[in-house]
Protein backbone atom coordinates (compact mmCIF):
# COMPACT_ATOMS: atom_id res chain seq x y z
CA UNK A 1 0.00 0.00 0.00
CA UNK A 2 1.26 3.04 -0.81
CA UNK A 3 2.51 5.57 2.43
CA UNK A 4 0.29 7.73 4.40
CA UNK A 5 -0.21 10.48 5.94
CA UNK A 6 -1.37 11.50 9.74
CA UNK A 7 -2.20 14.82 11.48
CA UNK A 8 -3.90 15.15 14.63
CA UNK A 9 -7.38 17.27 15.10
CA UNK A 10 -7.44 20.76 17.06
CA UNK A 11 -10.72 22.42 17.65
CA UNK A 12 -9.52 25.87 18.45
CA UNK A 13 -6.60 28.71 17.60
CA UNK A 14 -4.87 27.33 20.74
CA UNK A 15 -1.19 26.00 20.62
CA UNK A 16 1.73 24.73 22.76
CA UNK A 17 3.28 28.05 21.65
CA UNK A 18 0.36 30.18 22.06
CA UNK A 19 -1.65 28.58 24.60
CA UNK A 20 -5.21 30.32 25.14
CA UNK A 21 -6.25 28.92 29.20
CA UNK A 22 -10.06 27.45 28.78
CA UNK A 23 -10.63 27.86 25.13
CA UNK A 24 -13.49 26.14 23.98
CA UNK A 25 -14.50 24.72 20.29
CA UNK A 26 -14.23 27.11 17.95
CA UNK A 27 -16.01 25.78 14.91
CA UNK A 28 -14.89 27.78 12.28
CA UNK A 29 -11.64 27.07 12.82
CA UNK A 30 -12.14 23.39 13.33
CA UNK A 31 -13.62 23.45 9.54
CA UNK A 32 -10.96 25.27 8.58
CA UNK A 33 -8.20 23.10 9.98
CA UNK A 34 -10.06 19.99 8.76
CA UNK A 35 -10.22 21.16 5.57
CA UNK A 36 -7.21 22.39 5.62
CA UNK A 37 -5.48 18.41 6.15
CA UNK A 38 -8.07 17.54 3.04
CA UNK A 39 -7.44 19.99 0.94
CA UNK A 40 -3.73 19.12 1.66
CA UNK A 41 -4.01 15.28 0.99
CA UNK A 42 -3.45 14.15 4.76
CA UNK A 43 -5.06 10.27 4.73
CA UNK A 44 -5.82 10.51 8.57
CA UNK A 45 -6.85 12.57 11.27
CA UNK A 46 -6.80 11.52 14.94
CA UNK A 47 -9.30 12.86 17.19
CA UNK A 48 -8.28 12.83 20.52
CA UNK A 49 -9.14 11.68 23.95
CA UNK A 50 -8.99 13.05 27.39
CA UNK A 51 -10.86 12.46 30.31
CA UNK A 52 -11.02 16.45 30.39
CA UNK A 53 -11.51 16.90 26.72
CA UNK A 54 -14.27 17.17 23.36
CA UNK A 55 -16.23 13.86 22.88
CA UNK A 56 -14.42 12.41 19.48
CA UNK A 57 -17.03 11.12 18.20
CA UNK A 58 -18.99 14.10 17.90
CA UNK A 59 -15.95 15.71 16.97
CA UNK A 60 -15.12 13.59 14.37
CA UNK A 61 -18.75 13.28 12.89
CA UNK A 62 -18.12 16.74 11.95
CA UNK A 63 -14.91 16.79 10.31
CA UNK A 64 -16.32 13.92 8.21
CA UNK A 65 -19.29 16.12 7.09
CA UNK A 66 -16.82 19.18 5.95
CA UNK A 67 -14.53 17.01 4.36
CA UNK A 68 -14.33 14.98 1.68
CA UNK A 69 -11.21 12.08 1.61
CA UNK A 70 -9.61 12.60 4.97
CA UNK A 71 -10.61 9.17 7.37
CA UNK A 72 -11.28 9.94 10.76
CA UNK A 73 -9.36 8.20 13.73
CA UNK A 74 -11.31 8.00 16.98
CA UNK A 75 -9.29 7.56 19.80
CA UNK A 76 -11.26 5.47 22.31
CA UNK A 77 -10.39 3.64 25.70
CA UNK A 78 -12.62 0.61 27.06
CA UNK A 79 -13.12 1.92 30.49
CA UNK A 80 -15.45 4.98 28.48
CA UNK A 81 -18.13 2.71 26.85
CA UNK A 82 -19.55 -0.20 26.40
CA UNK A 83 -18.07 -2.26 23.79
CA UNK A 84 -21.80 -3.42 21.99
CA UNK A 85 -22.43 0.80 22.02
CA UNK A 86 -19.13 0.88 20.65
CA UNK A 87 -19.61 -1.06 17.76
CA UNK A 88 -22.86 0.68 16.61
CA UNK A 89 -21.56 4.02 17.01
CA UNK A 90 -18.12 3.51 15.17
CA UNK A 91 -20.30 1.70 12.37
CA UNK A 92 -23.08 4.43 12.35
CA UNK A 93 -20.11 7.55 11.88
CA UNK A 94 -18.60 4.89 9.25
CA UNK A 95 -21.90 4.94 7.62
CA UNK A 96 -22.15 8.53 7.30
CA UNK A 97 -18.59 9.14 6.56
CA UNK A 98 -18.76 6.28 3.71
CA UNK A 99 -16.11 3.80 5.02
CA UNK A 100 -13.57 6.65 6.48
CA UNK A 101 -13.36 5.83 10.40
CA UNK A 102 -10.55 4.27 11.62
CA UNK A 103 -10.54 2.88 15.53
CA UNK A 104 -7.26 4.06 18.05
CA UNK A 105 -7.22 2.05 21.21
CA UNK A 106 -5.86 3.14 24.18
CA UNK A 107 -5.54 0.82 26.90
CA UNK A 108 -4.25 3.96 29.66
CA UNK A 109 -1.13 4.66 30.48
CA UNK A 110 -1.59 6.70 33.35
CA UNK A 111 -2.91 5.72 36.65
CA UNK A 112 -4.97 8.95 37.65
CA UNK A 113 -5.86 9.87 34.13
CA UNK A 114 -8.25 6.16 34.27
CA UNK A 115 -9.37 7.07 37.64
CA UNK A 116 -10.66 10.18 36.63
CA UNK A 117 -13.54 8.33 34.73
CA UNK A 118 -13.41 5.52 37.26
CA UNK A 119 -11.47 3.03 35.93
CA UNK A 120 -9.32 1.12 38.34
CA UNK A 121 -7.97 -1.61 36.79
CA UNK A 122 -4.07 -2.04 36.49
CA UNK A 123 -1.76 -1.70 33.76
CA UNK A 124 -2.61 -6.18 32.94
CA UNK A 125 -6.17 -5.29 33.15
CA UNK A 126 -6.33 -2.82 30.95
CA UNK A 127 -4.45 -4.65 28.20
CA UNK A 128 -6.30 -7.89 28.90
CA UNK A 129 -9.80 -5.44 28.59
CA UNK A 130 -8.78 -3.85 25.36
CA UNK A 131 -8.04 -7.52 23.82
CA UNK A 132 -11.48 -8.97 25.18
CA UNK A 133 -12.62 -5.73 23.43
CA UNK A 134 -11.46 -5.69 20.64
CA UNK A 135 -12.62 -9.08 19.96
CA UNK A 136 -16.19 -8.00 20.64
CA UNK A 137 -16.10 -5.26 18.03
CA UNK A 138 -15.12 -7.73 15.68
CA UNK A 139 -17.60 -10.31 16.32
CA UNK A 140 -20.17 -7.45 16.11
CA UNK A 141 -19.23 -5.93 13.42
CA UNK A 142 -19.38 -9.47 11.06
CA UNK A 143 -21.74 -11.33 12.98
CA UNK A 144 -25.17 -11.75 10.73
CA UNK A 145 -26.95 -13.09 14.00
CA UNK A 146 -27.41 -12.30 17.71
CA UNK A 147 -24.51 -13.82 20.29
CA UNK A 148 -23.62 -14.21 24.03
CA UNK A 149 -20.71 -13.03 25.20
CA UNK A 150 -19.08 -14.11 28.25
CA UNK A 151 -15.74 -12.93 29.04
CA UNK A 152 -13.83 -11.81 32.14
CA UNK A 153 -14.75 -7.62 31.46
CA UNK A 154 -18.25 -8.09 29.47
CA UNK A 155 -20.82 -10.15 29.51
CA UNK A 156 -23.90 -10.03 27.46
CA UNK A 157 -26.83 -12.03 25.71
CA UNK A 158 -28.42 -12.33 22.57
CA UNK A 159 -26.57 -9.32 21.01
CA UNK A 160 -27.36 -8.64 17.44
CA UNK A 161 -26.20 -5.66 15.47
CA UNK A 162 -27.80 -3.93 12.65
CA UNK A 163 -25.65 -1.52 12.02
CA UNK A 164 -22.74 -3.06 10.01
CA UNK A 165 -19.76 -0.57 8.90
CA UNK A 166 -19.48 0.06 5.14
CA UNK A 167 -17.04 -1.91 4.06
CA UNK A 168 -17.80 -4.83 6.08
CA UNK A 169 -15.28 -4.17 9.07
CA UNK A 170 -13.57 -1.17 10.73
CA UNK A 171 -9.74 -0.77 10.95
CA UNK A 172 -8.43 -1.10 14.21
CA UNK A 173 -5.49 0.56 15.66
CA UNK A 174 -3.69 -0.30 18.78
CA UNK A 175 -0.60 1.85 20.53
CA UNK A 176 2.04 0.91 22.97
CA UNK A 177 5.62 -0.01 24.03
CA UNK A 178 5.21 -2.52 26.36
CA UNK A 179 4.89 -6.52 25.97
CA UNK A 180 1.58 -6.12 26.53
CA UNK A 181 0.90 -3.99 23.68
CA UNK A 182 3.03 -5.78 21.30
CA UNK A 183 1.42 -9.11 22.24
CA UNK A 184 -2.27 -7.75 21.45
CA UNK A 185 -1.53 -5.25 18.63
CA UNK A 186 0.38 -8.05 16.92
CA UNK A 187 -2.33 -10.38 17.50
CA UNK A 188 -5.63 -8.54 16.77
CA UNK A 189 -4.52 -4.76 14.81
CA UNK A 190 -4.62 -3.45 11.37
CA UNK A 191 -2.66 -0.60 12.63
CA UNK A 192 0.01 -0.29 15.56
CA UNK A 193 1.48 2.82 16.12
CA UNK A 194 4.70 4.53 17.72
CA UNK A 195 6.43 7.07 18.81
CA UNK A 196 9.64 8.40 16.73
CA UNK A 197 12.37 6.60 17.97
CA UNK A 198 15.87 6.80 16.86
CA UNK A 199 16.33 3.70 13.73
CA UNK A 200 17.69 1.28 15.64
CA UNK A 201 15.10 1.11 18.16
CA UNK A 202 12.14 1.78 15.90
CA UNK A 203 13.40 -1.54 13.96
CA UNK A 204 13.35 -3.54 16.99
CA UNK A 205 10.08 -2.89 17.83
CA UNK A 206 8.40 -3.64 14.68
CA UNK A 207 10.96 -7.05 14.85
CA UNK A 208 8.80 -7.68 17.71
CA UNK A 209 5.50 -6.27 16.72
CA UNK A 210 5.50 -8.83 13.89
CA UNK A 211 7.19 -11.59 15.49
CA UNK A 212 4.01 -11.36 17.96
CA UNK A 213 2.07 -11.33 14.41
CA UNK A 214 3.15 -14.64 13.39
CA UNK A 215 2.54 -16.16 17.01
CA UNK A 216 -0.52 -15.64 16.83
CA UNK A 217 -0.87 -16.80 13.11
CA UNK A 218 -1.62 -14.42 11.62
CA UNK A 219 -0.51 -14.76 7.86
CA UNK A 220 -0.43 -10.22 7.03
CA UNK A 221 1.07 -8.19 9.34
CA UNK A 222 -0.43 -4.76 11.19
CA UNK A 223 0.93 -1.48 9.34
CA UNK A 224 3.26 0.60 11.31
CA UNK A 225 2.78 4.48 12.30
CA UNK A 226 5.00 6.70 13.30
CA UNK A 227 4.74 10.10 14.76
CA UNK A 228 6.92 12.56 14.89
CA UNK A 229 6.63 16.55 15.65
CA UNK A 230 8.80 18.55 13.04
CA UNK A 231 10.17 21.77 12.87
CA UNK A 232 10.97 22.95 9.27
CA UNK A 233 12.38 25.27 7.51
CA UNK A 234 13.92 26.04 3.96
CA UNK A 235 17.16 26.19 5.17
CA UNK A 236 19.20 23.93 8.15
CA UNK A 237 20.27 27.16 10.08
CA UNK A 238 16.82 28.16 9.90
CA UNK A 239 15.01 25.25 10.61
CA UNK A 240 17.78 24.84 14.08
CA UNK A 241 16.36 28.30 15.14
CA UNK A 242 13.05 27.67 14.75
CA UNK A 243 13.79 24.52 16.71
CA UNK A 244 15.50 26.48 19.55
CA UNK A 245 13.50 29.29 19.62
CA UNK A 246 10.09 26.45 20.01
CA UNK A 247 12.00 25.06 22.80
CA UNK A 248 12.57 28.25 24.75
CA UNK A 249 8.93 29.12 24.56
CA UNK A 250 7.58 25.52 25.74
CA UNK A 251 10.21 25.79 28.69
CA UNK A 252 9.04 29.38 29.51
CA UNK A 253 5.25 28.43 29.22
CA UNK A 254 6.25 25.16 31.48
CA UNK A 255 7.70 27.37 34.58
CA UNK A 256 4.38 29.49 33.77
CA UNK A 257 1.89 26.79 34.21
CA UNK A 258 0.94 27.59 30.87
CA UNK A 259 -0.46 25.11 28.02
CA UNK A 260 -0.54 22.05 30.46
CA UNK A 261 -1.13 18.66 28.72
CA UNK A 262 -3.01 16.68 31.53
CA UNK A 263 -0.64 13.61 30.90
CA UNK A 264 2.18 15.81 31.60
CA UNK A 265 3.62 15.91 35.03
CA UNK A 266 6.79 16.18 37.21
CA UNK A 267 6.85 12.82 38.33
CA UNK A 268 8.02 9.75 36.51
CA UNK A 269 5.61 8.75 33.38
CA UNK A 270 3.99 5.18 34.37
CA UNK A 271 3.71 4.19 31.06
CA UNK A 272 6.62 2.35 28.92
CA UNK A 273 6.54 4.62 25.63
CA UNK A 274 7.75 7.98 27.45
CA UNK A 275 10.09 6.18 29.86
CA UNK A 276 11.68 5.03 26.65
CA UNK A 277 11.91 8.37 24.89
CA UNK A 278 13.08 9.76 28.55
CA UNK A 279 16.13 7.19 28.59
CA UNK A 280 16.85 7.35 24.94
CA UNK A 281 17.09 10.96 24.84
CA UNK A 282 20.38 10.21 27.73
CA UNK A 283 22.26 9.00 24.53
CA UNK A 284 21.95 12.55 22.91
CA UNK A 285 20.27 15.86 21.86
CA UNK A 286 20.24 14.68 18.20
CA UNK A 287 20.01 11.26 17.09
CA UNK A 288 20.21 9.35 13.11
CA UNK A 289 19.49 12.07 10.63
CA UNK A 290 17.17 14.68 12.48
CA UNK A 291 15.76 13.22 15.37
CA UNK A 292 16.21 15.92 18.29
CA UNK A 293 15.38 15.14 22.22
CA UNK A 294 14.89 18.08 23.81
CA UNK A 295 11.46 18.59 23.31
CA UNK A 296 10.70 15.04 24.98
CA UNK A 297 12.90 16.02 27.81
CA UNK A 298 11.07 19.48 28.20
CA UNK A 299 7.23 18.03 28.28
CA UNK A 300 9.01 14.96 30.67
CA UNK A 301 7.67 13.06 27.62
CA UNK A 302 4.02 13.49 27.87
CA UNK A 303 3.19 12.04 24.68
CA UNK A 304 4.59 12.12 20.96
CA UNK A 305 7.37 14.34 21.52
CA UNK A 306 10.63 13.33 19.18
CA UNK A 307 11.13 15.99 16.93
CA UNK A 308 12.46 16.06 13.31
CA UNK A 309 14.65 19.06 12.54
CA UNK A 310 15.82 20.76 9.51
CA UNK A 311 15.50 21.47 5.78
CA UNK A 312 12.28 20.52 3.92
CA UNK A 313 14.48 17.59 2.06
CA UNK A 314 16.58 16.69 5.33
CA UNK A 315 13.23 16.18 7.13
CA UNK A 316 11.34 14.38 3.85
CA UNK A 317 14.62 11.98 4.00
CA UNK A 318 13.94 11.49 7.24
CA UNK A 319 11.24 10.12 6.58
CA UNK A 320 11.95 7.98 4.22
CA UNK A 321 14.28 6.38 6.31
CA UNK A 322 11.46 5.35 8.35
CA UNK A 323 9.68 4.53 5.29
CA UNK A 324 12.70 2.03 4.81
CA UNK A 325 11.96 -0.03 7.76
CA UNK A 326 8.93 -0.82 7.17
CA UNK A 327 6.69 2.09 8.02
CA UNK A 328 3.59 3.17 6.32
CA UNK A 329 1.76 5.50 8.43
CA UNK A 330 3.50 8.60 9.17
CA UNK A 331 2.08 10.65 11.76
CA UNK A 332 3.33 14.61 12.08
CA UNK A 333 2.01 17.28 13.69
CA UNK A 334 3.68 20.96 14.46
CA UNK A 335 3.44 22.85 17.44
CA UNK A 336 2.20 25.96 15.30
CA UNK A 337 -0.73 23.74 14.34
CA UNK A 338 -2.11 25.46 11.47
CA UNK A 339 0.69 27.03 10.40
CA UNK A 340 2.73 23.79 10.04
CA UNK A 341 -0.08 21.55 8.24
CA UNK A 342 0.33 24.28 6.11
CA UNK A 343 4.08 24.25 5.73
CA UNK A 344 4.10 20.20 6.18
CA UNK A 345 0.67 20.09 3.31
CA UNK A 346 2.98 22.29 0.73
CA UNK A 347 6.57 20.98 1.55
CA UNK A 348 7.17 17.44 3.18
CA UNK A 349 3.72 15.68 1.97
CA UNK A 350 4.36 16.31 -1.92
CA UNK A 351 8.16 15.63 -1.74
CA UNK A 352 7.97 12.54 0.49
CA UNK A 353 5.27 11.23 -2.63
CA UNK A 354 7.91 12.31 -5.22
CA UNK A 355 10.68 10.40 -3.71
CA UNK A 356 8.53 7.30 -3.67
CA UNK A 357 7.41 7.51 -6.68
CA UNK A 358 10.74 8.33 -8.60
CA UNK A 359 12.01 5.04 -6.38
CA UNK A 360 8.97 3.40 -7.96
CA UNK A 361 9.64 4.87 -11.63
CA UNK A 362 13.58 3.67 -11.17
CA UNK A 363 12.59 -0.02 -10.12
CA UNK A 364 9.98 -0.23 -12.91
CA UNK A 365 12.52 0.62 -15.31
CA UNK A 366 15.39 -1.70 -13.98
Amino acid sequence: MPIEFISGIVNNASTELKPIPGAGIDPDFLIRYARGLDDYEFNYTLVPYLSSYFDPFTIGATIAAVTKNIKVVIALRPNTIYPTVAAKSLATLDQLSRGRVVVHFIAGGNDAEQAREGDFLNKEERYERQEEYIKILRRAWQSTEAFDWEGKYYQFKDFSNGVQPTNGTIPVSVGGSSPDAYRIGGALADIFGLWGEPLKDTKEQIDRIYAEAKKAGRTDRPRIWVTFRPIIAETEELAWAKAHRTLDILNQNREQGLGKNPLTTAAPPQNVGSQRLLDIAKRGNVQDRALWFPTVTATNAGGASTALVGSYQTVINSILDYVDLGAELISIRGYDNLNDVIDYGRYILPGVRKALKERENGTNAA
